[in-house]
């Protein structure tokens, strides 16, 4: 089963450049025509379920403006029967 991940956007610092959009292996993100910034901006988003944490569009961000999340893995515990 793949990672499941997120990102958070800081809308303060994007400035809707889409340098993270083509890095995105997993094709998540988008630019949000329906936001407009403080500053004028489009923002980016994320579009849907696929986004693994990766966290490339958060390295190739210039502004620092994305924050990446990665769901933690459960480890399955062996129950082990105890003696009689």
């Amino acid at each position: 089963m793949p990672a499941k991940g997120w990102i958070e956007v800081n809308e303060k610092y994007c400035k809707g450049c889409e340098l993270c959009i083509p890095a995105c292996p997993q094709d998540v993100l988008a630019i949000d025509q329906q936001t407009i910034t403080s500053k004028g901006y489009h923002p980016v988003n994320l579009t849907g379920p696929g986004c693994t944490g990766c966290a490339i569009c958060a390295v190739v961000c210039p502004d620092a403006a994305l924050t990446v999340y990665r769901e933690a893995k459960v480890k399955k515990t062996q129950s082990v029967a105890s003696p009689a």
